[in-house]
């Protein structure tokens, strides 16, 4: 008899253990399935807010960005105490995307002008979730840059290519294990890339507009 209540009470331990086990990982999976659903909110408020922001419509960018901050916080909470789930990559990702959003909004909005650009404390990100936004910055401005080429616009476009020179010299700066910042010596690589192939396309705009002027002038003494 004694032999047989051991085991009960070894059993019910057990059945004791693994029930609190199950609710905990049950906890953590329903954190994480909500979380999921917002960090997709928020990538695809960011990528609604980035042609907006193209399309030269700041506010509502801005509207979208605002709604993306407070999905942001709702992440935070609800992963609070699961830092695993946290840490797994897709609220980074988020992150990521606000980042990047936030600062082509700025640029675009106030001028190339360092200064107005948001700090990662101002946005409430982690700081390798920051830096990886930045490293996406430039491809946003580059497009930015082609469209003010085709506007005639060359001296505002240089301007923009010196913002990204400035990106990219920042970024050069972070010569840390991948482990640490994610992935962003490819992005600093995939950066210098587009760096060099926009300041080509400048410096050929350039030379053209001086061509045009000149030939302009050239003709004005003709006449």
């Amino acid at each position: 008899m004694v032999f047989c209540s051991c085991n009960n009470v070894r059993g019910n331990m057990i059945i004791d253990i693994s029930d609190r086990i199950r609710a905990k990982l049950e906890e953590k999976d329903a954190a994480r399935e909500q979380s999921l659903t917002t960090s997709r909110e928020v990538v695809r408020n960011c990528r609604k807010a980035m042609s907006s922001i193209h399309k030269g419509k700041f506010d509502r960018a801005a509207s979208l960005l605002e709604e993306s901050s407070h999905s942001l916080k709702r992440l935070n909470s609800l992963l609070q105490g699961h830092p695993d789930v946290y840490n797994s990559g897709f609220v980074e990702h988020a992150q990521q995307e606000f980042v990047e959003c936030s600062i082509v909004l700025k640029l675009l909005k106030t001028g190339p002008r360092t200064e107005t650009i948001p700090e990662p404390e101002e946005l409430e990100v982690e700081y390798t979730a920051y830096l990886s936004g930045l490293g996406d910055v430039s491809g946003e401005l580059r497009r930015h840059i082609l469209d003010l080429i085709r506007k005639e616009q060359a001296s505002e476009a240089e301007e923009f290519l010196e913002i990204m020179e400035d990106i990219y010299s920042a970024l050069m700066m972070f010569d840390f294990p991948d482990a640490m910042t994610r992935g962003l010596r490819h992005k600093t690589d995939t950066t210098r890339a587009i760096l060099e192939r926009t300041r080509g396309d400048v410096s050929t705009a350039i030379r053209q507009l001086k061509l045009e002027n000149a030939m302009r002038e050239f003709e004005r003494k003709i006449d």
